[in-house]
């Protein structure tokens, strides 16, 4: 079995990517971090250490202290293919974490996008 190559990406190489697309829509790196300690469980220290770390996507979920229940509300089309259809775990939260920042820039409200 072939490991995607996203798996071996560092988080920390994508993260600015994040905070860029969120920016030119006038949301905040903040609130970028809300949505992924949400996703995640990562309080800011522990984020800040994954980034330093130069952690891989697949570690960084793997050791994510704890998916929020709630990721599973997450629906919509990524990359051309549902995110609710997805079979392989990782590449799943990795596209959830792909909708909650298209959502931020797309403007939606934080409680919606945090499925509050």
């Amino acid at each position: 079995m072939t490991t995607h190559k996203m798996y071996t990406m560092s988080f920390a190489k994508v993260y600015p990517l994040y905070i860029n697309k969120a920016e030119k829509k006038r949301r905040t790196k903040l609130e970028v971090d809300e949505v992924i300690r949400w996703l995640t469980g990562y309080n800011q220290e522990e984020l800040e250490v994954q980034l330093e770390k130069q952690t891989d996507f697949k570690t960084f979920f793997a050791e994510a202290p704890k998916l929020n229940s709630s990721r599973t509300l997450i629906k919509g089309v990524i990359c051309g293919i549902r995110v609710e259809e997805m079979e392989e775990s990782t590449m799943k939260e990795i596209r959830y974490l792909d909708k909650l920042i298209d959502e931020l820039a797309k403007g939606k409200a934080m409680d919606k996008i945090l499925r509050k």
